[in-house]
């Protein structure tokens, strides 16, 4: 608003159309219907309006825990609704954090922008994150992102670049050069997480494997998740998410989470399954009673000696190709989306933020799998099937 105000006030437009510049609004002065103003995010207030043109400014930042990609579609299916009168609408933004599904991401990776049918445009400096120290490379790639801005500082933000540490390199390139990267608090990269993807050998039904297990009755997601033990691959056993716009009383389904645990232990040889007691003690010593007090345990991941100790070897089994997942989508978003937390005993994992709707409970599931496994293994329960040969 401050740049459009600065555009009309006292020029030729403001007496021409006889506008009144306020500091929020801009109108006509003879009252009649037009005017310019700032939109809150808050969709549903503002289905139905009938605007000539939307300006969304900086979407990657409109995200779920703010309820950006909510009001981004309100404003765009009111502009869709007049697009045969004019109306027309355009987002502005930075290079944006592929682990965030911000509206600026949603964008470019529609599949309108692939058919040709919105226009993308941007200017990127050609860098590569292990080239921030290179002077020449540096200085290169902030004048083609920069392009005719004769304004920007190149020499000074090259300096800052190379030597102030105090601001991460994904900041850097993405606010400074305009390329796409990832948080620097994010506990795994899309690119180390699709690594470690593998179809080739589907779980099979009688597959021995152990089971991570985090439930919540209101708040966050409860999940199940398993673990071949021969391979170390991970694949998701169930996951009860608060569904959008659920009612305030919504609760997790508890029959289908016992369901789901029961099934798991019918169609599988489960060797090991650990489980984070908050809200569901009850249940966890039914199952151990149900499926037998040596496999079923529990795992208290408010416990920050043992669990840093468990992210830690997560973290590394999928940095040195130590595990493998089926390629889920539900464990994929859950994983990309845990940010790190130091503490002294290490590094945990936890929401982005206390509120965040970008869960993280199959990340956790996964988590306890692993420690299962390995606690399997160690006790010798690994047991490979071969098959026989006989003549006759």
């Amino acid at each position: 608003m401050e740049f459009i105000r600065g555009c009309l006030s006292e020029s030729p437009a403001e007496k021409e159309y006889g506008l009144d510049i306020g500091k929020a609004v801009i109108q006509f002065k003879s009252g009649k219907p037009g005017s310019i103003k700032p939109k809150a995010t808050a969709g549903r207030t503002t289905e139905g309006n009938r605007p000539t043109f939307v300006l969304m400014d900086e979407v990657h930042h409109w995200v779920g825990s703010n309820g950006g990609p909510e009001f981004f579609q309100t404003l765009k299916r009111n502009v869709e609704k007049l697009a045969a009168a004019g109306s027309r609408w355009v987002t502005t933004t930075n290079a944006y954090n592929p682990n965030e599904d911000s509206v600026a991401q949603q964008i470019h990776e529609s599949e309108m922008v692939r058919m040709g049918l919105w226009l993308y445009d941007c200017i990127e400096g050609v860098i590569e994150p292990d080239e921030l120290r290179d002077e020449d490379k540096v200085r290169q790639a902030l004048t083609e992102a920069y392009g005719d801005a004769s304004w920007a500082d190149i020499a000074g933000l090259t300096r800052t670049i190379l030597f102030d540490r105090t601001t991460p390199d994904s900041t850097y390139l993405r606010f400074f050069c305009n390329r796409i990267a990832e948080s620097s608090d994010g506990w795994m990269s899309k690119t180390e997480w699709d690594a470690r993807k593998e179809t080739t050998d589907p779980i099979k039904h009688g597959d021995q494997i152990a089971i991570g297990f985090d439930g919540s009755i209101r708040g966050d997601a409860t999940g199940l998740v398993g673990v071949r033990l021969r391979d170390a691959k991970l694949f998701v056993l169930g996951v009860w998410e608060r569904p959008e716009n659920a009612p305030d009383d919504w609760e997790v389904d508890v029959l289908a989470v016992e369901a789901a645990v029961n099934r798991a232990f019918k169609e599988y040889r489960v060797a090991w399954m650990y489980a984070d007691p908050p809200y569901w003690q009850e249940a966890i010593g039914r199952w151990s009673i149900e499926h037998g007090d040596d496999t079923v345990f529990e795992f208290w991941t408010n416990k920050p000696t043992r669990m840093t100790q468990a992210v830690e070897r997560f973290r590394t089994a999928a940095m040195v190709g130590d595990l493998r997942h089926a390629g889920d989508g539900r464990l994929t978003r859950h994983v990309l989306n845990a940010v790190t937390r130091e503490v002294p005993q290490g590094i945990l994992i936890q929401k982005d933020s206390p509120r965040s709707k970008r869960k993280i409970d199959l990340a956790v599931c996964a988590v306890l799998a692993m420690e299962a496994r390995a606690d399997a293994i160690a006790d010798g329960r690994m047991k490979l099937r071969r098959s026989r040969v006989v003549g006759f």
